[in-house]
């Protein structure tokens, strides 16, 4: 079973991630985890500890001459801003984040002991957790893009772009935005909300290219794909809604207009084991019942404005009781491209754990003669 846990506080010594369950005899590059992190680290307007840190991982046990053990995997990412022990208390709960309710759980008066740990600085654990799974999926031709379709009130459509573009276009724009005009409004939007000391949200899509049909489960509510899926991006921070397909859309629709139609053609060359099955849509976004069908699988996260406001909100001193501004931490503008990153992570993780449980095996070569195996039985349909 894959599995994986992060420790550490934002402005502890580290981040640290153990990862559980992969397979003996993966080769793993370690320059496409520092590249994840990277990543993370950049998009427009994001703040000045980018400037401070320099992510990179150290493998501390589970991989041997770049090969995977077969043992679980423990991974640190430093943090050069170490000070946790320097810093002040905090006593003004900042509206939108897990201060308060943090501080009334746990039963502290200073929500440095909270905000530490509820910070997006956890999810380098998380990124590279989700590297490791993006190098076992480019072993079975999976691969995971995500790109930023929306920042305040300024959205783009992909119109039909393919979503195996979308990674070399997006990754030369500041925003990982595909649509040139539409991310100069939104750089545009974000430096218009620094200016007010205010902050921005947005939309990311990820696209998972490759993946075979039947992954996932109708048997049990918690081995359904699209929750699993769901319930990861939901996870990260400042995410409030996620889509899967056309979901919003589907809603407001009716049923003709909103699935799939079959098609057969047995000479129609199809990845993914589809054997001639094919659709000329993909409002499901590549998963029905639970269960991929062998389309794209298309999701897309919606992230609330980050609640540290350079203007603070109205707040409440927990000492005191007395009316004050909410507490400032060094801060970005906008988490929206760093956070589609993470979205890829956290995306990598849960289709390497439908993978790992599908074709499952001690080594990498027995997950992939199970594979094998399976497409070979599918092609006989």
């Amino acid at each position: 079973m894959l599995k994986y846990t992060t420790a550490g506080e934002s402005h502890g010594k580290a981040i640290l991630a153990i990862l559980e369950g992969m397979p003996a005899g993966l080769k793993i590059d370690k320059g496409k985890i520092d590249l994840d992190l990277k990543r993370r680290q950049g998009g427009y307007g994001r703040g000045k500890r980018m400037d401070i840190e320099r992510d990179r991982v150290e493998i501390l046990s589970g991989i041997r001459k770049d090969v995977t053990l077969g043992s679980p995997i423990a991974l640190s990412i430093e943090n050069k801003d170490y000070k946790i022990e320097e810093l002040s208390s905090v006593t003004c709960p900042r509206p939108g984040h897990a201060d308060l309710a943090g501080a009334l759980k746990y039963d502290t008066k200073d929500m440095r002991n909270i905000l530490e740990r509820a910070s997006a600085r956890e999810t380098v654990g998380r990124v590279v957790a989700g590297a490791i799974c993006k190098i076992l999926l480019d072993e079975f031709g999976i691969e995971i893009v995500s790109h930023v379709i929306g920042i305040g009130k300024i959205k783009v459509e992909t119109n039909g772009l393919y979503y195996s573009k979308i990674k070399p276009l997006a990754e030369k724009s500041e925003l990982r935005c595909v649509d040139k005009a539409a991310e100069r409004k939104m750089i545009d939007e974000i430096d218009e909300a620094g200016e007010k000391g205010d902050t921005l949200g947005g939309v990311f899509e990820i696209a998972i290219l490759g993946v075979p049909v039947g992954l996932g489960s109708f048997m049990q509510a918690d081995l359904r794909l699209d929750g699993r899926l769901a319930q990861g991006l939901m996870s990260i921070q400042s995410v409030k809604a996620v889509e899967i397909g056309n979901g919003l859309a589907a809603a407001k629709s009716f049923g003709s207009d909103v699935h799939d139609a079959i098609y057969f053609d047995k000479k129609k060359s199809l990845p993914a084991g589809r054997q001639g099955f094919y659709r000329k849509t993909n409002n499901a976004g590549g998963i029905e019942g639970g269960l991929t069908n062998g389309e794209p699988i298309i999701l897309r996260a919606f992230v609330k404005p980050i609640s540290t406001l350079m203007t603070p909100m109205a707040s409440v001193n927990v000492i005191t009781k007395k009316q004050e501004k909410a507490a400032t931490e060094r801060s970005d503008i906008c988490v929206v491209p760093a956070a589609g990153v993470v979205g890829e992570a956290v995306a990598a993780f849960e289709i390497a754990r439908v993978i790992r449980e599908k074709f499952a095996g001690d080594t990498l070569l027995d997950m992939k003669c199970s594979y094998n195996c399976y497409l070979s039985r599918v092609k006989k349909y």
